[in-house]
């Protein structure tokens, strides 16, 4: 099955006043429908500025060079309207913090059908109604009164949910997750992953997963890909990643995750010893 992003030697140069700075180096990759890229690097690393250049979200002082071949167009050679259509209808994004993604103002009602009213031809009435659908699909209770509601009255857990069911209400060929997880707890942390694991498997959608999270990516990615300053520094399966992988950026964050897991079954047993 061929790829239906392929991007290849793609850099990224920040120039600022006289200066200029690498951020981004020769990093390529592919992802198929189906699949799950998982892109995993701490903060700093060039995950999310690997995206963000592929997808045309950086301002004139970031000069991008490479392909990025999506369904045969070059998203590094297209225009800045191209982009933008492409965005909201075959690429869709969850991003870190759904709070700053949601108007405060504005009912989520009224975001949700201004987004479907811009990128369908749903009328108004069909808006509400998938609306209420995707709602329930994302296991939020009581559709019509959370519609009323203000993001600020829902939970960043549901507010993260009802994200990812508009991206893909849109039934988009390429879904990006940036640290969806990070800004929510433990419990719907993996309420979210299932919903991902679910999406891939139903509606074959590609996907690229980018986190600092070891644990978060090994359970929805088919694949991992570690970033460090701007490098690839290794690859392939996470059963490659946490037991082969040759790069010593890549085993201290296998290290680092081994670490944390261990002393939570030592926390764990000492409990469970403790009321024995």
């Amino acid at each position: 099955m061929s790829a239906i992003l392929k991007v290849e030697h793609l850099n990224v140069t920040l120039h600022h006043r006289r200066a200029s700075k690498k951020l981004v180096e020769n990093v390529s990759f592919e992802v198929r429908p189906g699949e799950c890229l998982g892109i995993l690097g701490e903060s700093g690393s060039g995950k999310s500025m690997t995206v963000k250049s592929v997808l045309g979200l950086l301002d004139k002082n970031f000069q991008v060079s490479g392909s990025a071949i999506f369904d045969g167009q070059d998203l590094l050679k297209e225009s800045k309207e191209e982009l933008r259509r492409l965005r909201g209808n075959r690429i869709t994004m969850v991003l870190q913090n759904p709070m700053t993604c949601f108007d405060p103002l504005y009912r989520i009602g009224n975001q949700m059908a201004e987004t479907f009213a811009t990128h369908t031809s749903w009328n108004a009435q069909e808006i509400h109604t998938r609306s209420l659908e995707i709602l329930e699909q994302m296991r939020i209770r009581n559709g019509e009164e959370v519609l009323e509601k203000y993001p600020h009255q829902l939970s960043g857990g549901m507010l993260q949910r009802i994200m990812i069911g508009i991206a893909m209400a849109l039934q988009p060929e390429l879904l990006i997750a940036d640290e969806p997880t990070t800004a929510i707890d433990a419990i719907t942390q993996y309420e979210i992953l299932e919903e991902f694991i679910r999406i891939k498997k139903q509606k074959n959608t590609a996907m690229l997963f980018i986190t600092h999270d070891l644990g978060a990516i090994s359970r929805v990615a088919d694949r991992i890909l570690v970033m460090n300053s701007g490098h690839v520094v290794d690859s392939g399966s996470f059963d490659h990643i946490l037991k082969h992988a040759d790069d010593p950026y890549t085993r201290m964050l296998v290290e680092k995750r081994s670490a944390v897991m261990h002393r939570y079954r030592q926390i764990l047993h000492g409990k469970e010893s403790s009321h024995a």
